[in-house]
């Protein structure tokens, strides 16, 4: 019977002294470990993973622009007017214009200052104030935030437009 000849195992001598045989280089075991980070039957080379690293920038990206389009238009603020400008027309001339533009003004009086509502006795849309300043006159419209759009706002800015001219 012939002998077989055996690889001997791998020995190092650390600085000298005692021989260790190393493991990792018998059985050829990574020295690495494998991550398995968020489930314990993967590892960090996993399929799923990949797909989630390179879709996580493609989800944000579309988040990002999502955030910045339109909703249909801006959030009013209550406090801020919807119109603020100046006319050379005195107070009782836009007045006047914009009773026969509008349906269901009503005017008032407040010292120097108009008043209009415009929209429903229980529930204005709008409110104008004509004030007087320096030969010209200063038109604020404000819109509550909760009030109906009647008449929208469009048709009330182009009355605006038109009677301030």
């Amino acid at each position: 019977m012939a002998a077989r000849y055996t690889a001997p195992a791998v020995v190092r001598r650390l600085h000298g002294g005692f021989a260790a045989k190393h493991r990792a280089a018998r059985q050829r075991i990574a020295l690495r470990p494998c991550l398995t980070f968020p489930c314990m039957n993967g590892n960090a080379d996993d399929r799923i993973m990949k797909r989630l690293l390179l879709l996580a920038p493609a989800v944000a990206l579309t988040a990002t622009l999502a955030a910045c389009g339109s909703s249909g238009g801006p959030a009013r603020d209550a406090s801020a007017p919807l119109v603020y400008v100046s006319s050379s027309r005195p107070p009782a001339s836009i007045a006047t214009c914009l009773e026969e533009r509008l349906s269901r003004v009503r005017t008032s009086h407040a010292g120097a200052a108009t008043e209009l509502a415009v929209g429903a006795d229980s529930n204005n849309s709008y409110f104008i104030t004509l004030t007087p300043l320096n030969g010209t006159t200063v038109i604020k419209v404000m819109h509550p935030a909760n009030a109906p759009d009647d008449p929208p706002e469009e048709a009330m800015r182009f009355a605006i437009a038109r009677c301030a001219t």
